[in-house]
């Protein structure tokens, strides 16, 4: 790689359009600070700069400037991707995309041997040992242009085309790399519920206005699991689940207001959803899962769980109080179930149920009890620990192991 290469690098990364997010990355930072002192005949400020970027890229567990720049090109948001995201066109854009893309090729495939030649020229003689054992980093460039439409056309941009899981907490979001999400041969019982959900959301992955969903019954059924498990569902690549914590119902309309016109359809879960008498914040997901003056976008739905039937908790005195109109105080906070179109009961199973659930349980984990005791000491679990669930049953279980 010769000095003019290196030089015609560094003016057309200070007029990157498109990618100006990648050159406040510390390790863009570094790239940059050793072009610069190479240009200044700055030796040993080069030498500082490469040693940087070498320890920044094993740090990222990258071999390359190409692996590393490949991986945040495809997952940084950017205007380019996001436009493609929206299916949007912009020659202009696509232009200043493209000449963006092919200055980070060139910078990708820059030789280590031609970098420390530029060094060596501008260092006395004692920092040869240190230049000669400086370690190299690989050159070869992983993407195109065409390859990075091609993704974006396909998986999206920014957070989204990298993670399927996020929490929504205090206005932030945040993706979870490595989700709980069981797979479907692990759930038990409520085969017929769970059907259910998937029908609904296999319409909402084809485009269609489907029901928000809401899932309660006992404790221990397996109501969260049933949404998390979508996530494992062949077909279901587009799909994106965002948690909803409590703390985060208020900033919700902000949220969808973000996801709007993105292509991947998005899940909404509010977990064990339930209100005290005096918290307002069930007023923002009234409004929700009504409609106000501002439409939801058709690639978002709500699916949440509770252990309730009615999700506003009330009190004796709710129903003793002076309010002149009571009644309709209380059908206003106990109807917001109803505004759910999908209402799907996990209610705890019948006794035979239960043991019928121990028998495959037991089966699947290789248990060697004879079935007859197996069954007479789930009874005997049942009647001191009644819990007829899928976790009730687990965890007789796991009692059998510790005898």
């Amino acid at each position: 790689m010769s000095t003019t290469m290196t030089k015609t690098i560094r003016p057309a990364l200070l007029g990157l359009t498109t990618c100006r997010d990648l050159l406040r990355e510390p390790l863009m930072v570094k790239v940059r600070a050793l072009l610069d002192a190479l240009d200044a005949g700055d030796g040993e400020g080069a030498l500082d700069a490469y040693t940087e970027i070498f320890y920044g890229l094993r740090q990222a567990g990258k071999a390359g400037l190409g692996d590393w720049l490949w991986d945040r090109l495809r997952y940084t948001e950017s205007p380019y991707p996001a436009l493609l995201d929206r299916g949007g066109s912009d020659p202009a854009l696509e232009g200043a995309a493209r000449r963006d893309v092919d200055t980070l090729s060139r910078l990708a495939g820059l030789d280590c041997g031609a970098l420390i030649a530029e060094m060596t020229a501008l260092l006395p003689e004692e920092f040869g040992p240190v230049l000669a054992a400086l370690p190299r980093w690989g050159n070869t460039v992983p993407f195109t242009f065409e390859d990075l439409t091609g993704f974006y056309q396909v998986h999206g941009a920014g957070l989204f085309a990298r993670y399927r899981a996020f929490l929504w907490s205090e206005g932030a979001l945040i993706p979870v790399a490595e989700p709980d999400t069981p797979q479907e041969e692990e759930m038990m019982g409520y085969g017929l519920q769970r059907e259910q959900v998937i029908a609904n959301t296999r319409a909402f992955l084809a485009g269609k206005r489907v029901n928000d969903v809401l899932l309660y019954g006992d404790s221990g059924t397996g109501k969260s699991a049933t949404v998390k498990t979508l996530l494992s569902i062949p077909g279901f690549e587009a799909l994106r689940l965002i948690e909803i914590q409590k703390d985060g119902l208020r900033g919700m309309p902000e949220l969808i207001r973000s996801l709007s016109g993105r292509k991947q359809r998005f899940i909404l879960f509010i977990d064990d959803l339930a209100f005290d008498q005096d918290d307002h914040t069930y007023s923002v997901v009234k409004t929700i899962l009504e409609g106000g003056l501002e439409r939801r976008p058709a690639n978002v739905a709500i699916y949440a769980t509770s252990n309730r039937r009615l999700l506003v908790r009330q009190t004796f005195s709710d129903r003793q109080g002076d309010e002149v109109d009571r009644q309709e105080t209380i059908q206003e906070k106990t109807a917001l179930s109803d505004r759910f179109g999908l209402r799907i009961p996990y209610l705890a199973l019948s006794k035979g149920e239960f043991l019928d659930l121990v028998q495959s349980l037991a089966a699947q984990r290789g248990l060697p009890m004879d079935p007859e005791e197996l069954r007479r000491r789930a009874i005997q679990w049942d009647m001191r620990f009644p819990s007829r669930t899928p976790r009730g049953a687990r965890q007789f279980l796991a009692s059998l192991q510790m005898d």
